[in-house]
């Protein structure tokens, strides 16, 4: 069993930061584009992830 992924204290200092940016927000339009940032940033980290994984095995960037 592997242990889990430790998140950075500037890891979680930036989930805070918008979990009460969505706390203080009524307006559904600032709701949805904060959305949309957070699912752009979500695909990014995910996408670099992808890299650094193929580049450790070898594998050239898709």
């Amino acid at each position: 069993m592997t242990a889990p992924i430790e998140l950075s204290v500037g890891q979680q200092f930036e989930i805070e930061r918008f979990s009460r940016a969505i706390d203080a927000t009524a307006d559904p339009g600032e709701l949805r584009n904060l959305a949309k940032q957070l699912l752009q940033a979500w695909h990014t980290q995910k996408a670099a992830t992808n890299w650094v994984i193929a580049q450790q095995a070898g594998f050239p960037p898709s």
